[in-house]
């Protein structure tokens, strides 16, 4: 901060920022949302408001596809593309989207295919950590013990 010159919020707050944010509150809680928006600094400003106004106030909001199918898409995404924190974060968001663990389960299992089995592995320890601090059992089908349900 420079003397003699107030800071002010680098956000652009329009009606972009409006609808980004809630969505981001939706998928994310406050802590995903304000959290983030209102404590930016000069170093990363700049990306706070690009994700609030455009990732979410724009492109999540396009006609087309489904929130849940965007959730299921950015999952597979982040997955193939080895970003572990972000798939972390967004297998949040697919959860309060509505995308549910066995879809998240079989996104990161169809990963092996396409993006190799390590982008696939790491995907699978994202959802175990995500699943483990949200309470949700790891028993999704009964695969596992050959117990399957249809």
């Amino acid at each position: 901060m420079r003397r003699g010159r107030e800071r002010t919020l680098m956000v652009i707050k329009d009606d972009l920022y409006e609808v980004g944010i809630a969505q981001r509150r939706h998928m994310f809680g406050p802590e995903g949302a304000e959290g983030q928006t209102e404590h930016t600094t000069d170093l990363n400003d700049k990306i706070q408001d690009f994700v609030t106004r455009n990732c979410f106030g724009d492109i999540w909001q396009r006609d087309h596809l489904t929130t849940i199918d965007r959730s299921k898409i950015t999952f597979a995404m982040l997955v193939a593309t080895g970003r572990a924190h972000e798939t972390r974060i967004h297998a949040r968001g697919a959860l309060a989207n509505g995308v549910t663990p066995l879809q998240l389960r079989e996104i990161a299992v169809h990963a092996t295919l396409y993006c190799g089995i390590p982008a696939a592995v790491d995907g699978l320890k994202a959802l175990e950590e995500v699943f483990a601090e949200k309470g949700i059992s790891l028993d999704l089908d009964g695969e596992s013990t050959g117990k399957t349900t249809v």
